[in-house]
């Protein structure tokens, strides 16, 4: 049985993409009220596999979750994309008259704004989890009350679909990083399907040196298929740049890591894998 850390609780999307990549598979789940304590259940126990959450479609990448990667000294093993279709949920016995005030994650709050404002006499109030808030108007059975989550929440909490597939955009996906132990990354990967890495690094802060970076990725033929830059804290106007590269030959891959690591600073690689395909 693998143990699966995730942050947020059964039936939230972490749960989801959990259930997808490791089909057919027994799991145990280990629910986490933040990220970071996602990241230290590795840290007490090596055999425990992370899903976490690094980039969305619309609310765009979680800047809190590269750092927390890269300080565990952890290792990514895998990816995985996920279609996220919000849904309305309420008690079994109410209906559109009875709610009164809708509960939901910031994030998925504004991606349903279009939906919302169709409803201006519903009260939006913040919550920590999607499937949380659910789970709470379950609990405490809150009369009135909807939350905005996964559909599959409902029949975890004995709850309603008011309605399905409330969000703005159709074209919502979330990509999740499937991180482990580096001990253990072997175990879990198979490097016959692995095109895909993430790195990190630091530059000189000398003219032109991103740019010759990129013009070798370029004459290796190594796709760059996004570039997320963040401040040292401490080090005034220095970044660190967390870049995703693809390839078909791991071989040029490795060279041209080869070639980038005399003009970068503290280069590390995060993990090779396999790259995620889209789930709906």
């Amino acid at each position: 049985m693998k143990k699966i850390a995730i942050q947020g609780i059964k039936g939230s999307y972490h749960d989801v993409t959990a259930q997808q990549y490791f089909k057919g598979e027994e799991i145990e789940l280990i629910c986490c009220s933040t990220f970071a304590n996602v990241f230290e259940q590795i840290k007490k126990d090596s055999s425990v596999i992370a899903i976490v959450a690094i980039e969305n479609t619309i609310a765009g990448s979680l800047l809190q979750n590269y750092d927390l990667l890269r300080e565990s000294h952890t290792t990514i093993v895998g990816e995985h994309k996920l279609r996220i279709s919000h849904s309305l949920l309420c008690l079994p016995e109410e209906g559109w008259d009875d709610i009164k005030e809708i509960n939901s994650h910031p994030v998925a709050l504004a991606q349903c704004r279009e939906f919302l404002q169709q409803h201006p006499h519903i009260k939006i109030v913040e919550a920590e989890d999607t499937a949380g808030s659910a789970e709470m108007i379950s609990r405490e059975h809150l009369k009135g009350h909807a939350a905005i989550c996964a559909k599959a929440v409902a029949p975890l909490y004995n709850m309603k679909v008011l309605e399905e597939g409330i969000e703005t955009n159709k074209h919502n996906f979330t990509r999740f990083l499937v991180i482990s132990d580096r001990w253990k990354a072997d175990e879990l990967r198979d490097r016959a399907t692995i095109n895909k890495s993430t790195i990190v690094f630091s530059l000189p802060h000398s003219e032109g040196s991103l740019s010759q970076v990129l013009s070798i990725f370029s004459y290796y033929n190594i796709n760059l298929t996004k570039i997320q830059s963040l401040p040292i804290i401490g080090r005034e106007w220095e970044y660190l740049f967390y870049v995703d590269i693809t390839f078909n030959d791991y071989l040029r891959y490795k060279q041209s890591i080869d070639a980038i690591t005399p003009l970068t600073k503290e280069l590390e690689i995060l993990g090779e894998y396999g790259e995620g395909k889209s789930h709906l």
